[in-house]
C-alpha cells in the first residue's frame, strides 16, 4: 500500500467513526442505541425500528454503480433472510462521499434499475442474477426499495468532522476546544473499542451510555486521535490552550509529571526542571510579584530524585523541597515561601503526593495544577477553587513540547 493510499484508507476509517459518533448524538431518545459492525457498519436502533447503514468515503473517486453494488447485494441477501424470518426486519441505508458522478443516481432507483445495475454481475465470463439466485420477485424487490435509502452526496470529511464537534458541544457544553480534545477524543476511543468487541451485543451503546463514557475531564492520549491530528499539531494545540500567555500572571503552578521507568533518563528529567524554571519563573529584581513553579515527579525512586536534586544544587540551580534540614518533617510553610531575586529559588520540589495536597491546600493565591500522566491519573484534586488540568502523554519528552 502506498503512503497516499494508506492516508486515504485511514481517512475512510475516521469518516466511518465520525458518522458513528454523529449517529449516536442524533438519536432522539437517551435509550436509543447504535451497534457497530453488526448487520452493517452502523446499526441504528430505536424503540420502533432498526436501520443498517453502510458508509463509503471515496473523496478522490467518481461515483459508479459498481462502487456500492456489493453493499446492495449484501443488503438484498439480508432482506431475503428477513422475509424467511431468519433475520430481523430492518431498514437499509447507504451513505457515501465521492468526488463526482452523483448525477448518475439523480433519476432514482426502480426495480429494473436495481436488477440491472446492482443485482447483475459477471464472474469468470459468466453472468449472474443475484435476485434470481435468491428467488426474489419484483414485488419483493419493490418492498426492499421501500426500505432502502441511498445518499451519495454525504458530507465531506472536514464538514462532517465540524458537525460532530458542534454536536458534542451542544450535547455536553464547554468550548470548542473541550468538545474536540476531551469529548471527541474520548468518543473516538469508545467507538474504536466497540468496533473490536467479539460479541455483537458488546458492540452496542445507548446515547445515554455514550455521553456518560465520553464526558471526562482528562485529555487522554488516544493514538487514533493523535493520528488524525498529527502528534506535533496535537502537542502544539495543547500548548496554545494551556501554556501560551503573553504576560505570565504570578499564579502558583504545580506541574506533576510521570516517568516511564523503562525509558527513564536523568538528563531528560533534568532538562524538564530547567525548562519549567525558565518558562514559569519570574525572579528579576524589578518583578513586583516574583514566583517560581512547583514540580512533583511520579514514578522515580526517592534515591534517584535525591541524586537529581543534588546534581542541580551542585550546578548552582537553587531548589527547595520543604525539608529545612536533614531528618526534618515536610513543612508547607517552608516550601510556600516566596521565591525572589534575593533568595534565588528557581523551583520547588514536592517529594510525595501528600506533600502536593498539603501544599495546594495551604496556598491562598490562585492555583493551577497540571498533571501529565502516562498511565492512569495518579492525583485526584477536585476542589472548584483550583483549576486541575489532566493530560495523558506518551512519554516524558512530550511534556517539554507542551509546556
Amino acid at each position: 500500500m502506498t503512503d497516499r493510499s494508506a492516508v486515504d484508507t485511514i481517512r475512510g476509517y475516521f469518516y466511518q467513526f465520525d458518522l458513528s459518533i454523529l449517529s449516536v448524538l442524533q438519536l432522539a431518545s437517551p435509550d436509543d442505541s447504535i451497534e457497530i459492525e453488526c448487520t452493517e457498519d452502523i446499526d441504528i436502533r430505536t424503540a420502533s425500528d432498526v436501520t443498517a447503514t453502510q458508509c463509503k468515503y471515496y473523496a478522490k473517486t467518481e461515483y459508479n454503480h459498481s462502487v456500492i453494488k456489493d453493499a446492495v447485494k449484501h443488503m438484498v441477501s439480508h432482506f431475503k433472510e428477513s422475509l424467511a424470518g431468519t433475520k430481523p426486519k430492518v431498514a437499509y441505508s447507504i451513505k457515501g462521499h465521492y468526488a463526482s458522478g452523483q448525477e448518475k443516481l439523480d433519476g432514482g432507483v426502480d426495480v429494473d434499475f436495481l436488477k440491472k445495475h446492482f443485482l447483475t454481475y459477471t464472474k469468470e465470463k459468466v453472468t449472474y442474477y443475484h435476485y434470481l439466485d435468491l428467488g426474489l420477485s419484483d414485488t419483493e424487490l419493490e418492498e426492499f426499495l421501500k426500505r432502502l435509502t441511498i445518499d451519495i452526496r454525504a458530507k465531506a470529511f472536514d464538514q462532517q468532522f465540524r458537525e460532530v464537534v458542534g454536536a458534542l458541544q451542544v450535547a455536553l457544553g464547554g468550548t470548542s476546544f473541550s468538545a474536540e480534545y476531551f469529548f471527541y477524543n474520548n468518543a473516538l476511543a469508545v467507538i474504536r473499542d466497540l468496533s473490536i468487541k467479539a460479541a455483537p451485543t458488546d458492540r452496542a451503546v445507548t446515547k445515554k451510555q455514550f455521553l456518560a463514557r465520553i464526558n471526562t475531564s482528562s485529555i487522554l492520549f488516544n493514538e487514533w486521535f493523535v493520528e488524525r491530528k498529527g502528534k506535533k499539531a496535537h502537542l502544539a494545540a495543547l500548548r496554545r490552550e494551556y501554556f501560551t500567555e503573553l504576560n505570565v500572571p504570578p499564579y502558583e503552578r504545580f506541574f506533576m509529571v510521570e516517568v516511564d521507568t523503562g525509558s527513564y533518563d536523568r538528563g531528560d528529567l533534568k532538562d524538564l526542571f530547567l525548562e519549567l524554571s525558565r518558562k514559569w519563573a519570574k525572579l528579576s529584581a524589578r518583578e513586583p510579584s516574583p514566583f517560581c513553579p512547583y514540580i512533583y515527579v511520579h514514578g522515580v525512586p526517592d534515591s534517584e530524585l535525591l541524586e537529581l536534586k543534588r546534581e542541580l544544587s551542585t550546578e548552582g540551580f537553587k531548589l527547595i523541597d520543604g525539608h529545612d534540614f536533614q531528618g526534618a518533617d515536610f513543612s508547607h510553610q517552608s516550601i510556600t515561601q516566596t521565591a525572589t531575586h534575593g533568595n534565588g529559588i528557581r523551583i520547588k520540589v514536592l517529594n510525595t503526593l501528600p506533600n502536593v495536597e498539603q501544599t495546594v491546600d495551604a496556598v491562598t493565591k490562585t492555583r493551577r495544577i497540571y498533571q501529565f500522566h502516562i498511565g492512569n491519573c495518579y492525583f485526584q484534586y477536585d476542589k472548584p477553587a483550583v483549576r486541575h488540568v489532566k493530560i495523558q502523554v506518551e512519554r516524558l519528552s512530550d511534556v517539554k513540547s507542551i509546556i
